[in-house]
């Protein structure tokens, strides 16, 4: 008899989740409170990169950050605003910044990145449509401090088979002749990938639906029928907008949205919403190649078949939606430093979500503490689609097999 699952949350990690349960025989339904993939699925930069696996409190990070949060038009901001909740999560933060705690996680986020890598390539051969290209990553700076930082994360990676290239100045832009200014230095990651982030998330949705997967839109969580045995606890059935769903197992992979979902069910997870923003502008006439990270504005430039992608920027707001224009136009003016954007180029959209951020940069994937049909998928800050089919691997084989060679100890909910 098939095991009956209920995901909750419809983005890139749920529907991940979906896809590798159903392919492992379970009986699977997926809740989404809007429509499927129009979260912060929709508007990152598109990147299967897992170069990018470092969590955010890297050591050397406080000095940094410190700089960066007095800056309210730098790619780190804080809101200064009174809450237990921040105040716990700084502190975190702080205690996390340390050489064995991000070793360790590098290893567990690149181990996660290099699967769903795998998997999207996969993905990309049964449904083309989501443009996936492996033209490498291209990281770039203009200063002796970010070339230091770029070879430095060359060295944390390329240990676990993250290949990479330094490169001077010229090689730069004889690689990428669309690139200008003065710049120093960087690294090229050879093997890192990109594609359309919504076109990934609406294959899923097609494989999902094709599996059997049963997909419910615009139904929002309400609240869970738990019982308790001692000290033990188990979701029965949970409570929507559309009505009450009984399940052997519940996924929760609600982003930003987690923590407030985890506080009514008594869980303690410190994920704030981080900011992000991404401009989607006419193709220039001088078009990148290559998908670009500008270190020294912490800027993300992706190459669209019509168009062009510009994202930066994380500001802890937690649940604020509202758009800073000091802040886009940082990010706008940086790309306009390295890349020919005309004054008068048309911007056809602007884009803000929230990224959920947990304090050691690590997301939680694994069983609910104190829960025993509670599985925990959320808090991939900015990897959720870099780390997404690998969560779903992970989450399909703990839940169907009980075990995983994906699964590491820092994933662990009960961390918290």
């Amino acid at each position: 008899m098939k095991k009956s699952i209920t995901v909750i949350g419809g983005g890139i990690i749920g529907l991940s989740c979906a896809v590798k349960l159903a392919e492992a025989g379970a009986d699977v339904v997926v809740i989404e409170k809007e429509q499927v993939g129009y979260g912060c699925s929709y508007g990152n930069a598109g990147w299967m990169t897992p170069c990018f696996s470092m969590p955010l409190p890297m050591p050397g990070m406080l000095l940094k950050s410190m700089k960066w949060m007095l800056n309210p038009s730098g790619p780190l901001y804080i809101k200064p605003v009174p809450s237990v909740l921040l105040t716990q999560w700084l502190t975190r933060f702080l205690l996390s910044m340390t050489e064995k705690k991000s070793q360790i996680a590098i290893e567990a986020l690149v181990a996660l990145s290099m699967k769903s890598l795998n998997d999207y390539k996969i993905l990309a051969q049964e449904y083309p449509e989501i443009e996936m290209q492996q033209k490498g990553l291209l990281m770039v700076s203009a200063t002796n401090e970010g070339v230091k930082a770029a070879v430095q994360e060359l060295n944390l990676v390329e240990k676990y088979n993250v290949p990479g290239k330094i490169l001077n100045a010229e090689q730069i832009k004889e690689l990428e002749p669309a690139l200008k200014g003065n710049l120093l230095g960087g690294v090229y990651f050879t093997n890192e990938a990109h594609a359309e982030p919504l076109k990934v998330v609406q294959a899923l949705t097609k494989k999902a639906l094709k599996l059997g997967v049963k997909i419910l839109e615009h139904t929002e969580f309400q609240k869970a029928n738990i019982t308790t045995d001692g000290s033990n606890k188990k979701i029965k059935s949970i409570l929507t907008s559309k009505g009450e769903i009984l399940a052997e197992a519940f996924v929760l992979a609600t982003g930003s949205w987690s923590q407030a979902i985890a506080a009514e069910l008594n869980l303690n997870v410190p994920i704030l919403g981080g900011k992000g923003y991404a401009l989607i502008v006419d193709r220039l006439k001088s078009q990148p190649k290559i998908p670009i990270m500008i270190l020294d504005r912490k800027i993300a430039i992706t190459p669209r078949q019509d168009s062009l992608r510009i994202a930066g920027t994380l500001e802890l707001v937690n649940q604020d939606f509202s758009i800073t224009e000091r802040r886009v136009k940082a990010i706008f003016d940086g790309a306009k430093e390295f890349l020919d954007i005309p004054e008068s180029i048309k911007i056809h959209e602007t884009w803000r979500g929230l990224r959920p951020c947990t304090p050691d940069g690590v997301p939680l994937i694994g069983w609910a503490k104190d829960y025993s049909n509670l599985m925990m998928a959320c808090g991939h800050q900015m990897l959720g689609l870099q780390s997404g089919l690998g969560t779903g691997q992970l989450v399909s084989d703990l839940i169907v097999l009980g075990q995983s060679d994906l699964n590491r100890q820092v994933y662990d909910p009960a961390r918290f």
